[in-house]
């Protein structure tokens, strides 16, 4: 009588020892998502870039410029947000996240996409209010190199302020693309 609890004991300890190998991923083909622990920073040399945009048609209108990556190298990961400066001819200003946004961790195995987008209003021309920008840059997290510069040509940015403030702009997070 004392072996059936000693056997329910050993079966239960296994169960637990067994599930507790579990990682809770779905499918071995879905690397997209996963958190892998040998994946490194992607890198912008890796990642071929697509810029689609959808301009402010006037002063005061919000427009977008959302920068699609794809992955040509090995399996890497994205953690936080892309840094993205925005140039004019004797200024610089670093975009802010959106508020709204969350720093996530995405990895991308190859053939994988991305992409983020930077939201801004549309500035009048020539007005001490608006940044003439001529071109963005940005960056990857973890990769402090490695820039892509996009030529600008939607317009001045507006400024938070008079007196040579910030852009009104922000840029999400990395959103996932494709399956």
């Amino acid at each position: 009588m004392r072996t059936f609890p000693l056997t329910l004991a050993a079966a239960l300890a296994t169960t637990l020892l067994l599930t507790g190998c579990d990682d809770d991923k779905a499918g071995g083909d879905d690397v997209k998502n996963a958190d892998e622990p040998s994946s490194s920073a992607c890198a912008l040399g890796d990642m071929g870039v697509q810029v689609g945009a959808g301009a402010a048609p006037a002063a005061g209108d919000t427009g977008t410029v959302t920068v699609t990556l794809t992955n040509k190298g090995a399996q890497c990961t994205l953690k936080g947000f892309p840094a993205v400066d925005l140039m004019a001819d004797d200024s610089t200003t670093s975009v802010s996240p959106d508020q709204a946004a969350k720093a996530g961790s995405l990895t991308l195995g190859k053939g994988g996409t991305t992409s983020f987008t930077i939201t801004y209003v549309r500035g009048e021309a020539g007005s001490p209010k608006s940044l003439p920008v001529r071109k963005a840059s940005f960056t990857l997290p973890g990769a402090t190199a490695d820039a892509h510069d996009l030529t600008w040509s939607y317009g001045e940015v507006a400024r938070r302020d008079a007196g040579g403030g910030a852009a009104q702009a922000t840029v999400s997070g990395f959103e996932s693309s494709g399956d």
